[in-house]
């Protein structure tokens, strides 16, 4: 193993990180250097010094093997999150270290549960900080895969096969370089514009950009107290979920039908399949929080519904309600949606559409060869075949995620923690959500559980993230060594 190679890698991701932190003090030093500009700086040095030194000792090579790529991402991750605890335990107050380190992944990965009881009390350029992890997680493990592991074609694959379905990978056949313009173009456009129309709604320009940061990452931090419940304005939360929407849906199709014209977004079943949850779902919730007297009239349902379904189903983890409070049919619908999320080829976390459409139609077809023992049925997206290891990969990755949330759950409960906000809890962490139910819900935090618990919960966030196999092949890995 090329330890040298490894280093240099790793130190490209460190450098990007310590860019962020650089402009997180320029922010800083904006709003008056405030008190997170010192912490802000010396994060930056520490960080940018241990980056750059394998990157200028180390000479480039693209010789990377199976097994240094995975240690390469592995570790890229595991690093960005150990170094970006750095300006919270600098800073101070609440962040001692395992609430940093809670902090810090929660930001990387996208999940967006957090800590802090008053939002408002931290000083802009650590917020914006905060919004950057989720900005750099966002769109990190894609573009280093295939940034930094260009030559290493055949492990990109082999990723991909587990993260995404067929039709998915469908969309992605370019080149190398043509993904990476794809993913890149898609993420910043959705950036800009959603910062452009969240300032046209209402924002100023420091509260639109860090928004727009959590929207294109699908995570959810805010820089209220309340989320996107503090500004009481219709055109944000209906500008913030017009966004969340395209976050979640695959960036190959939306760059297809933005660049190139094409209806291919609209003939696709799993986009069907990821809009029509959401209509039908809103429709459910509206009907169930007007029937409980949360809701004063329909008008109100429909928005607070629409809102919160898009959000957790995107797993976003916005919010414009105390959702804890809602009827137990809704919040158990919630739930589910923040297991069965949106789209593959997006920032969502979760199973995601694709594999949904995968488990339920592999079910139809096994009810079908009920009937006919002898009969060759084809499993299809589309008009795109799904092969038998793409399949087993799907099934096998729903059971190793189910099996991995209710150990957690349990965990928790040991812990002392009610059953309502375990599971919960469980289910929004290793899905990359945020919120639960209970007092972890759409507004609270996590400040209460205990280190075990946050630690616990750290993991499901970094396994949900790297979708299940990449965290657990360091076994493998290590067990041959």
């Amino acid at each position: 193993m090329n330890i040298k190679l490894i280093a240099r890698y790793t130190g490209i991701a460190l450098l990007f990180n310590a860019l962020f932190m650089f402009i997180s003090a320029l922010v800083s030093m904006i709003y008056g250097f405030d008190s997170s500009f010192s912490p802000l700086v010396i994060s930056t040095f520490i960080t940018a010094s241990v980056g750059v030194f394998p990157f200028i000792f180390v000479k480039k090579s693209e010789d990377i093997n199976i097994k240094e790529g995975f240690i390469i991402i592995i570790l890229s991750w595991l690093l960005v999150c150990l170094f970006g605890m750095m300006p919270y335990i600098l800073w101070g107050e609440n962040f001692t270290l395992m609430n940093a380190w809670f902090e810090s992944v929660s930001g990387y990965t996208t999940t967006g549960s957090t800590i802090l009881t008053e939002v408002e009390a931290v000083p802009k350029g650590l917020l914006f900080w905060r919004s950057s992890t989720h900005f750099i997680g966002g769109i990190g493990v894609v573009i280093f895969m295939l940034l930094v592991l260009p030559a290493v074609s055949t492990f990109r694959l082999r990723i991909s096969k587990m993260e995404i379905s067929a039709l998915s990978k469908e969309n992605y056949k370019f080149k190398t370089k043509e993904t990476v313009k794809i993913i890149s173009i898609v993420y910043l456009g959705i950036t800009v514009l959603s910062t452009i129309f969240l300032m046209i709604s209402g924002m100023n320009f420091y509260d639109a950009i860090n928004h727009a940061f959590s929207i294109v990452a699908t995570g959810g931090f805010s820089t209220k107290n309340q989320s996107l419940m503090s500004f009481h304005s219709f055109p944000i939360e209906f500008t913030a979920m017009f966004f969340m929407l395209c976050a979640g849906t695959h960036f190959g199709l939306l760059y297809q039908l933005i660049v190139h014209g094409s209806t291919k977004i609209f003939k696709s079943p799993i986009i069907k399949l990821y809009l029509g949850t959401v209509f039908f779902s809103s429709i459910l919730v509206a009907i169930d929080i007007y029937s409980g007297g949360i809701a004063a009239n329909w008008g109100q349902a429909l928005r607070l519904a629409f809102f919160q379904v898009i959000s957790l189903n995107t797993t976003s983890g916005f919010a414009t309600a105390n959702t804890s409070i809602w009827p137990q049919f809704s919040i158990m619908l919630l739930m589910l949606l923040s297991i069965f999320t949106a789209c593959s080829g997006s920032t969502t976390g979760g199973i995601k559409a694709d594999r949904t459409w995968i488990l339920f139609n592999s079910v139809k077809i096994q009810l079908r060869k009920q009937l006919h023992p002898k009969g060759i049925i084809p499993l299809k997206i589309g008009h795109t075949l799904v092969p038998n290891d793409t399949l087993f990969s799907v099934l096998l990755f729903i059971g190793i995620y189910f099996l991995i949330m209710f150990i957690c759950a349990l965990l928790l409960s040991a812990t002392g923690i009610p059953f309502i906000e375990s599971i919960s809890a469980s289910v929004a962490h290793i899905g990359n959500v945020g919120p639960g139910f209970g007092r972890c819900g759409s507004l609270g935090n996590y400040l209460y559980f205990n280190d075990f618990a946050k630690f616990i919960l750290t993991i499901e966030m970094l396994l949900g993230r790297l979708e299940l196999f990449t965290l657990l092949m360091l076994f493998v890995i290590f067990k041959k060594n």
